[in-house]
């Protein structure tokens, strides 16, 4: 296995990102950290753990740029649907012409919502993996906020839109399966009532890699249901 992961790496090329939106969120050290850990974790039968094959649908919430969804899709390992959602048009519209830049052809499905708010019913009970990349950044009381200071503003402790979303999640995540979440937060971020929440609303946590930038440290977790 630690062979097949090895050759992997040294074949995967991340995509090439463009981002003429003022309003949407370019790549930066955490969108990486999730490329990192996913080259580091998949080989040609398994990500993570679990059978590639098995894996049905794959969520990308808050896509952006679409790069990790559209990274996914360039491995062509998986036989699942990708689906990559943001709460701006723009964010659809940038990650869009991204997939055609990287010649992604219709293997990503696009949906505009705010959280799950936009989410058929059809897609209730079936992703067996999420990747969230939130706002998970306190508030700055004194600056005047602009549109692109809610793709990293997620209020008072940084928990208002990560609260929201494990509050929602779990009506979307595969119920026959063991389900992955990965998603990202910040030492700046109540790390103390976010595990908190997560335990009492049946999740556990795991910090799987974690990069010091500036002057905080920035966390890539896992959370499954207990």
């Amino acid at each position: 296995m630690q062979i097949d992961v090895i050759n992997m790496k040294e074949k995967i090329c991340e995509p090439i990102i463009i981002n003429p939106f003022d309003d949407v969120y370019s790549p930066s050290d955490d969108s990486y950290l999730f490329l990192d850990f996913i080259k580091s974790n998949i080989s040609q039968e398994m990500f993570d753990e679990i059978p590639i094959k098995e894996i049905r649908n794959i969520l990308d919430l808050g896509t952006g740029t679409g790069i990790i969804a559209i990274f996914l899709a360039s491995l062509n390992l998986f036989p699942s649907q990708i689906y990559a959602a943001d709460i701006l048009q723009n964010a659809i519209k940038c990650a869009q012409m991204n997939e055609k830049r990287n010649k992604i052809k219709k293997k990503i499905n696009y949906i505009q919502s705010n959280l799950f708010e936009s989410f058929p019913n059809n897609l209730k009970n079936s992703f067996d993996i999420i990747f969230f990349n939130p706002p998970y950044l306190p508030s700055i009381k004194s600056i005047e906020k602009r549109t692109i200071d809610y793709s990293w503003d997620g209020g008072v402790d940084g928990l208002i839109v990560l609260s929201k979303f494990f509050s929602q999640v779990e009506m979307y995540l595969n119920n026959q399966k063991k389900c992955h979440i990965y998603y990202m937060c910040s030492s700046n971020t109540n790390l103390d009532e976010l595990y908190r929440f997560l335990d009492q609303n049946g999740f556990k946590n795991e910090v799987l890699m974690k990069r010091h930038i500036f002057f905080e440290y920035i966390f890539l977790n896992r959370a499954t249901r207990k």
